[in-house]
């Protein structure tokens, strides 16, 4: 058994904390002089009293650890852990020439870049109902991990013939679009449930949703992040398998509760 630690009960007619011997004898009968000596060794007491309690709670800082023979002390870090922030990733998957000459990159990012009313007139497309643009703010700010694919085209010159690059590109010359969004909460140390994973319909059928799910899944697993579980309509459990996801594993159930009206 590890060794356990009492505080010892205060005196509450002292006026401060010091241990229970510290009390007046004759309790119902105390004269004022002795009062008054026992409020002065009471401060010097306490004030003897807390170098003590430092040294205490700085050995029970340390740590004990307890195996089948003896006690082993195991000194812990003297500063806390750095947790280091993840560095966003952004990086082209597609990058074709559209048949009016102008060019577009499919552009992944692990930044959480979303306009909120980009996001919602993406949830129109693909027939999602609307959610309180408050509570949508809300569930990517407070979000682990928020991925996104924007569509970035950049029109061609028509007066020379070629195609504008971005240090000559003037407001209007390039057009960027939310396309896709995954986003997934986590205890930032086992597990991470992904939420919300739409791909405009106008992409879908070219990879691009199983492109932005194993964007997802490998920076998790980047992050030391292993269990990893979603959510998914019957229409979609083929797309999910495909991606390494099984259907209640083990025959572990997924478990709801709703408010009852």
């Amino acid at each position: 058994m590890a060794p356990t630690f009492a505080a010892a009960p205060s005196s509450s007619v002292c006026g401060a904390c010091v241990p229970a011997a510290c009390h007046f004898e004759g309790r119902s009968t105390v004269a004022a002089a002795r009062f008054l000596r026992n409020r002065v060794e009471a401060k010097r007491r306490s004030a003897a009293a807390w170098p003590l309690k430092a040294g205490l709670w700085d050995s029970l800082r340390s740590g004990f650890v307890k195996n089948n023979n003896s006690t082993q002390t195991v000194e812990l870090p003297s500063t806390p852990l750095e947790v280091e922030e993840p560095v966003p990733e952004e990086l082209v998957l597609l990058d074709r020439t559209l048949p009016d000459g102008s060019t577009e990159q499919i552009i992944f990012s692990s930044a959480g870049d979303v306009d909120i009313y980009d996001l919602e007139a993406l949830c129109d497309k693909v027939g999602w109902p609307r959610r309180p643009l408050s509570k949508i703010a809300a569930s990517l700010r407070n979000s682990y991990l928020v991925a996104t694919l924007h569509s970035v085209i950049r029109y061609s010159d028509a007066g020379i013939g070629i195609t504008c690059t971005r240090s000559y590109l003037t407001e209007g010359d390039e057009k960027k679009q939310l396309i896709g969004m995954a986003r997934a909460t986590s205890d930032h140390a086992f597990n991470a449930t992904i939420w919300d994973v739409l791909v405009d319909p106008s992409y879908q059928g070219q990879g691009l949703g199983k492109a932005l799910m194993e964007k997802v899944i490998r920076t998790l697993l980047q992050r030391d992040i292993n269990n990893i579980t979603l959510f998914a309509d019957n229409k979609v459990i083929d797309f999910y398998k495909n991606l390494g996801f099984e259907v209640d594993p083990q025959g572990i159930k997924g478990m709801f509760w709703y408010p009852k009206l």
